[in-house]
């Protein structure tokens, strides 16, 4: 029997079985993994897929990302790359590799596209759950499609409320922004679809030459990876950003303003928030998500938010930024 509402599981191994029961009976459970929330639901199962684009309003032209235990999992759901060796370091972690798909993958999954996305996550509470369910998850953020990501249980319970009453409590997400995408399906062509907390520096030293692809090549048409729209991780608030290092102008009484960190001067006619005291743009990114719901739901006409250097994570957390800003 399904609850009215949100009910929230517990890192108890009780919990995690029933969590990996629902699932296996075709359920979604919201999980915690180290970047953010995802609706998770069996990769084997449409009808349970189809659940997942029901809650959330996501459209079928959006693949999901499939998370498996390891790489043995991986290779029954994707044609294995050479190259894949070359990045074993950096699994389990906050990576997703595109690659050839197999056809045991439903079409739901890849939208009807010859690749699929596939990540071994990190989080040892969704790995325990992986583990019991004993078949591959996908799981898109557990969110309204379009709107701020979630980082927290409460964010899921906040967006979805009766659509999803199951949700494991993980506490905050470790990173606080989804997953790296790498696009591994074309032999000798790599290609960088989504930055993410594995930065693109580190994904050169281990690979060589990358293309970056900054937006989809077609909004309309069947995505070669999730987020890749124009507009995407948006509060209702607009979002107006400033070049980092600056001072936003502030053209309305009711606006916040979003600082990577302290700052020596900041408006007097705006409220002022901090995503990290020092700087850091790590603490920044793991923030971001939760300060932007937080605002969205304090009646503020604009938010100005300030970009950070682009190396590293904040590549991810430029772009975050900018798809929020979009319009």
């Amino acid at each position: 029997m399904s609850p009215s509402a949100s009910s929230f599981l517990t890192a108890a191994p009780a919990d995690l079985a029933r969590a990996a029961e629902l699932l296996r009976a075709g359920a979604c459970v919201a999980l915690p993994t180290e970047t953010v929330y995802g609706l998770a639901a069996d990769a084997t199962n449409p009808a349970a897929l189809a659940q997942v684009f029901t809650i959330k309003g996501r459209p079928l032209l959006d693949p999901l990302i499939i998370h498996v235990l390891d790489q043995a999992a991986l290779a029954e759901v994707a044609e294995p790359d050479p190259r894949l060796a070359k990045l074993a370091s950096l699994w389990p972690g906050p990576l997703t590799v595109v690659l050839r798909r197999k056809s045991v993958v439903p079409d739901l999954v890849t939208a009807g596209k010859d690749t699929v996305a596939v990540r071994i996550p990190a989080h040892p509470l969704f790995r325990e759950v992986l583990r019991l369910a004993g078949r591959p998850l996908a799981a898109p953020s557990a969110n309204p499609f379009g709107y701020v990501s979630p980082t927290k249980a409460q964010h899921v319970s906040d967006s979805l409320g009766e659509r999803c009453p199951w949700i494991v409590d993980g506490g905050a997400c470790a990173h606080g922004v989804e997953s790296t995408i790498l696009d591994l399906s074309v032999p000798g062509r790599a290609r960088l679809l989504r930055p993410g907390p594995i930065p693109l520096e580190k994904l050169r030293e281990l690979l060589g030459e990358i293309e970056v692809v900054t937006r989809a090549a077609n909004q309309q048409a069947a995505q070669d990876a999730p987020g890749m729209l124009e507009r995407h991780y948006s509060p209702a608030t607009r979002v107006v950003l400033f070049p980092n290092g600056t001072l936003p102008v502030i053209a309305n009484l009711r606006s916040a303003v979003l600082f990577l960190g302290r700052r020596a001067h900041a408006p007097a006619n705006a409220d002022v928030f901090l995503l990290s005291e020092d700087g850091s743009t790590e603490e920044a990114a793991r923030h971001l998500f939760d300060l932007l719901r937080q605002l969205d739901a304090r009646g503020y006409e604009t938010i100005h938010a300030e970009l950070a250097p682009p190396a590293g994570i904040g590549a991810a957390y430029n772009d975050r930024l900018t798809r929020a800003a979009a319009r």
